[in-house]
């Protein structure tokens, strides 16, 4: 009897170490998926201006209301969602009190889409447009976790609150590499509204958009949301040398580095004959530089000699300068003797830091190496640009030929039957 007892308690021991062993690695992989989820948090403008009534005969902030809902009920179920608004809650003059007048509305989690209903129908256009301050919270409320994160601003005016200047608190948010981006849109805007968001948007390399119907605003919105849930390409941190002999070889993919004011990059890649090299670097200005500015991304050999460039130059204010080349690798006819080609790629700028402005450490930038199958003639892509375009102008120069030869042979005909006549 005690040892049936025994047994029987021991399988039942067993029993519960099976069940919590199973359970515990479930519970990992759900935290891990809830890390992982992309991340979105609306930031509404509920300021006193959202009364006006200019988008499809209702109140902008009526429009807000509508579009939000069709946006709650389109959100995907992985995404994590919140809403964060902007002058919401003090209606009084007291400038130091209204710029601090932001709240969390819904906190970014899983989305319970009728309490998020609930928490919008409440809003009221209230008081001050507090932009700056309401990003640096949004920011907050996204930290953590390694999925993809994004902040969509809804405002109808300019920031109230400078000189917290919300593009500079854009530059600030993109300097700190948690891969945040925040995408804008304007309702109803004017020409300085419109450069203010835009400059928020490309701080971070989001987007811009004007609205001025509700049909709009809803579907940009589900857009940016849907955007977030997409899979997000992390770039790999690389440090490029100071000439090509010590530089890291890199293989297809987007990496990420720092480059000082007046320093070069060098990188290394192999291209195997018959494939083609496409390379992009986009240089982000996260902090004050002075105007006229430049990027240059050269291929060339081992020894020195160029083979293709990339260059793209600006004057003013700018957030991203971006330039790309393409190089095909020439086939050989013995598959034997083929041997791949180391080509360094030479990555310089000419930002120059304004007054006053840190050096250290360098700007940012994104190189994007791709290597892929070439043409099948390598030649026809370094044809001025042309490509296969030469047979098509070959065609047109040889058919507008033969036209003005037969054009000339019948006015000379036509010319002497009237000399004749």
């Amino acid at each position: 009897m005690i040892t049936r007892t025994r047994l029987a308690t021991g399988a039942c021991a067993l029993l519960a170490a099976l069940a919590a062993g199973m359970a515990f690695p479930a519970g990992a992989v759900a935290d891990e998926t809830s890390a992982m989820a992309p991340k979105v948090d609306l930031v509404l403008d509920v300021s006193g201006s959202m009364r006006a009534k200019d988008i499809d005969g209702q109140s902008r902030m009526s429009a807000a209301k509508q579009a939000f809902n069709e946006v709650l009920d389109a959100t995907p179920e992985d995404v994590q969602l919140g809403i964060r608004t902007l002058g919401a809650n003090y209606p009084g003059d007291d400038r130091r009190t209204g710029c601090k007048d932001t709240a969390q509305l819904y906190p970014v989690g899983p989305l319970d889409r009728t309490e998020a209903k609930a928490a919008v129908a409440t809003l009221a256009p209230t008081g001050w447009t507090p932009i700056g301050p309401a990003l640096l919270k949004a920011a907050d409320d996204l930290d953590g976790g390694e999925g993809s994160k994004r902040i969509v601003l809804i405002s109808d005016g300019e920031d109230t609150c400078a000189p917290l200047d919300p593009c500079e608190v854009a530059r600030e948010i993109a300097a700190k590499g948690i891969g945040l981006t925040i995408d804008t849109l304007g309702l109803v805007p004017n020409t300085k509204m419109r450069q203010q968001l835009s400059c928020i948007a490309e701080a971070t390399g989001g987007t811009f958009t004007s609205v001025e119907h509700t049909e709009e605003l809803a579907d940009k919105v589900n857009q940016l949301v849907d955007r977030a849930a997409d899979p997000v390409v992390t770039p790999v941190a690389t440090t490029g040398a100071d000439q090509c002999a010590k530089a890291p070889t890199l293989k297809s993919g987007l990496y990420t580095d720092r480059e000082e004011f007046g320093q070069q990059r060098w990188y290394r890649v192999d291209v195997q004959p018959g494939q083609e090299l496409r390379a992009s670097v986009s240089v982000s200005a996260d902090r004050a530089v002075n105007p006229s500015y430049g990027v240059l991304l050269r291929a060339v050999t081992v020894q020195g000699r160029e083979i293709v460039r990339g260059e793209a130059a600006g004057n003013g204010r700018t957030d991203v300068m971006s330039t790309g080349l393409r190089y095909p690798k020439a086939e050989v006819d013995d598959e034997d003797t083929a041997t791949a080609e180391t080509v360094c790629l030479q990555v310089t700028h000419s930002f120059s830091a304004g007054s006053g402005v840190q050096s250290k450490p360098g700007l940012p930038l994104e190189l994007t190496v791709d290597v892929v199958d070439g043409p099948s003639q390598s030649s026809d892509v370094a044809s001025f640009g042309l490509g296969r375009g030469w047979w098509l102008l070959g065609a047109l120069i040889l058919t507008g030929f033969l036209a003005g030869l037969v054009w000339g042979w019948v006015s000379r005909w036509r010319v002497a039957v009237w000399r004749t006549n």
